[in-house]
C-alpha cells in the first residue's frame, strides 16, 4: 500500500460518517493492500470454485464497473453493460493497482448530487439497438452500487484464497458488508462465522 493511500485511509472519518466517496477510497485502499499481497499464479490460476475463472477475472470485473462510471460521467450517462474489457487487468496485478489508484484519485473529482442517466438490461436476450430502460440516479448512488458490487466479489476473492491458497493471510473484514460487520460488533457474533453479505449486487 502507497504512502498516498496510507494517508488517504488515515484521514477518512468513523465509518457511521462515512460518504460514498469516503466508502470508495476506503475499498480502494483494501484491494490495493490485497493485490500486493498476492503473486502471478494466485492471481491467475483457474479456481474450480470459479468455475475455471481466476482472482485476477474478479478483480478485473470490479475495476471496469468504476472506471465505466467515472468515464460515462462526463456525458452524464452510464452504461454498465457496453464496458470496455481490458484483460490485462485480470492478468497483470501491476496493471490493476495503477487502475486502483486511479480510482483512488478520480472519485475525489467526482459531486455525489450529479444526476446520471444509467441504461439497464434485465436478459440476456436484448436486441441490438433495441431500446432499453433507463432509470435517474446519481453519483452517490451509482457509487453505492459500485461499493456493493465490489463487496460481493471480494467475497467470492476471500473464499477462493481461503480454499486454495490457505498460507494467504486475508483481512477478516474482506467481503464482509457494513451492514453486517455493524450486526457482528453489536452483537459480539464470532468473527470467525464468515457471512456472504446481504447487500450485494451481481
Amino acid at each position: 500500500m502507497t504512502n498516498d493511500e496510507n494517508e488517504a485511509i488515515t484521514n477518512l472519518p468513523n465509518s457511521h460518517t462515512m460518504n460514498a466517496k469516503q466508502g470508495t477510497i476506503l475499498i480502494a485502499a483494501q484491494m490495493a493492500g490485497l493485490l500486493e499481497c498476492l503473486d502471478r499464479d494466485m492471481y491467475t490460476r483457474p479456481l474450480p470454485l470459479f468455475h475455471g475463472s481466476t482472482v485476477g477475472q474478479h478483480f478485473r470485473h470490479i475495476l471496469e464497473f468504476y472506471t465505466c462510471l467515472f468515464e460515462g460521467a462526463h456525458d452524464a450517462h452510464i452504461d454498465y453493460s457496453s464496458r470496455k474489457r481490458n484483460n490485462i487487468l485480470s492478468e497483470n496485478p501491476a496493471t490493476a493497482l495503477a487502475v486502483l489508484d486511479f480510482i483512488a484519485g478520480a472519485v475525489k473529482e467526482q459531486d455525489e448530487q450529479q444526476w446520471l442517466r444509467v441504461d439497464s438490461e434485465f436478459s440476456g436476450d436484448c436486441i441490438p439497438g433495441e431500446e432499453r430502460p433507463v432509470y435517474i440516479s446519481s453519483m452517490g448512488r451509482e457509487l453505492q452500487y459500485a461499493f456493493d458490487h465490489a463487496v460481493h466479489h471480494l467475497a467470492m476473492i476471500r473464499m477462493g484464497l481461503e480454499m486454495y491458497f490457505p498460507e494467504l493471510q486475508v483481512d477478516s473484514d474482506l467481503g464482509i458488508a457494513p451492514s453486517t460487520l455493524k450486526y457482528r460488533k453489536g452483537s459480539m457474533a464470532p468473527a470467525d462465522n464468515f457471512i456472504i453479505p446481504e447487500t450485494t449486487y451481481g
